[in-house]
């Protein structure tokens, strides 16, 4: 199951059943899960740990040290769940100490050609990362997020799930759940729900009524957060699902995008 041309370390611990391509190279320190593929000429390195059924095309580099000055040889870690597709040459980096000494991602996300995850993020599950969409450090992005191509996140920017951003959107801000967001830097806004990708999620027609009520709440009443959050728990009790836009909204410590 591993070529003969490729450079795995000996104290690697690799699954059973693990492929791995001509020309790859796998660190001492890398773990990697039952029915997981590392393509040709693909690095697995640092502390990283993989879990099941992942697929590293070739060119990845996967658990290479942070592009963070304050980073100087400390052992920090690389964490990937299962059911995670890596295609040509995208970059997961290890964390960092001052971020908490792990980067993380979930179950079941896609990052296509070029994708850069920098160090500390948190990733979710079920999300897609378009060509050359890239994430700064320390950002988390919730479940079911996708990113087209060449967006760009600046560092400690919150993500909320079931969010869509628009091909080359450049985000400085933290994202509510349930959004279209897009623009450049300084011209960034949301454009409403991302209605299709909530109703392509199972999402009914009542519960999207009810976020759109939660929505303009947020965004068009031009209340505070402060004012916003009482309004938004009432509805709680006939659309939990508004809990994610109370979360975000307590937990934004940039201030959240909004319109223009």
């Amino acid at each position: 199951m591993i070529d003969a041309r490729a450079i795995v370390d000996k104290d690697a611990k690799i699954a059973p059943n693990v492929k791995i391509g001509p020309y790859a190279i796998i660190g001492k320190n890398v773990e990697i899960g039952e029915g997981s593929w590392v393509g040709p000429h693909a690095v697995v390195e640092g502390r990283t740990k993989i879990g099941k059924n992942n697929q590293i095309f070739q060119m990845a580099s996967i658990g290479a040290i942070p592009q963070d000055k304050k980073y100087h040889g400390e052992d920090t870690t690389l964490e990937i769940g299962d059911n995670n597709i890596f295609r040509e040459f995208c970059t997961m980096n290890l964390g960092t100490v001052q971020g908490g000494g792990t980067t993380k991602i979930g179950n079941g996300n896609l990052f296509m050609n070029y994708v850069h995850i920098a160090h500390d993020c948190v990733i979710g599950n079920e999300t897609v990362f378009s060509n050359n969409a890239s994430l700064a450090g320390h950002v988390i992005v919730g479940d079911y997020v996708v990113f087209g191509g060449f967006v760009k996140v600046a560092q400690f920017v919150r993500i909320g799930a079931y969010s869509f951003f628009i091909g080359g959107a450049d985000i400085g801000k933290d994202v509510l759940p349930y959004v279209i967001a897009g623009g450049d830097f300084d011209t960034a806004k949301l454009y409403g729900l991302n209605l299709i990708g909530l109703k392509r999620q199972g999402f009914s027609e009542k519960t999207l009524e009810n976020l759109k009520e939660a929505y303009n709440i947020i965004l068009r009443k031009k209340l505070t957060v402060v004012q916003a959050i009482p309004e938004l728990e009432a509805m709680l009790p006939i659309c939990p699902e508004i809990q994610l836009f109370i979360d975000m909204l307590k937990q934004s410590e940039r201030g959240i995008l909004r319109l223009r």
